[in-house]
């Protein structure tokens, strides 16, 4: 059979020498080595107290976007759900009503919006399909969870604080999305 790369080696099969059936340089090699590493410095962080900083492209937690008014940003139109290849994201449309007008931001809006983070791989397409910029993918890594339950978010847990009620909250969420 021919092979498929250029890459093989042929192997020696001659019988070993005294110093190599001691196997004596070979310990004293790897002692070596691991004198080497004991000396430098640690690779491992104390977590709690000292956090790795993150990588610019890190894809954490999914944010409902809200505006500066504090009206819901997403139209349920429905192509983050249709672009998500988990298929982690249902929503039910609403129409708004009289008087909701400083909630909803068009007429129409996501009365039910949730993520399964047990089937998000995390791809960011959702954030790349919404043409409202209702959604985005923030730096905050998903907590861990013994119920399943737990871990399917609905609007509740995904919409960002509220700009009139909250401005503090608000500026702190906006100023981590800015910085990507």
């Amino acid at each position: 059979m021919q092979a498929l790369t250029q890459r093989s080696k042929p192997v020696s099969r001659e019988p070993m020498s005294l110093m190599e059936r001691i196997y004596l340089p070979a310990i004293f090699k790897g002692m070596v080595i691991t004198f080497g590493h004991m000396f430098r410095k640690k690779p491992t962080i104390n977590y709690p107290e000292q956090t790795r900083p993150f990588s610019p492209v890190f894809r954490g937690l999914q944010v409902l976007n809200r505006d500066e008014e504090g009206r819901e940003r997403c139209t349920a139109c429905g192509l983050c759900a249709v672009a998500c290849p988990a298929e982690a994201i249902t929503m039910e449309a609403a129409e708004r009503k009289e008087g909701e007008e400083n909630l909803y931001r068009e007429e129409k809006y996501a009365a039910r919006y949730e993520i399964n983070m047990l089937r998000c791989i995390f791809c960011g397409l959702c954030e790349e399909a919404c043409p409202k910029d209702a959604i985005y993918l923030s730096e905050t890594v998903t907590p861990a969870s013994f119920a399943r339950k737990e871990l399917i978010y609905g609007k509740t847990e995904l919409l960002i604080p509220n700009p009139v009620t909250e401005p503090e909250a608000f500026a702190k969420a906006r100023e981590a999305r800015k910085d990507r």
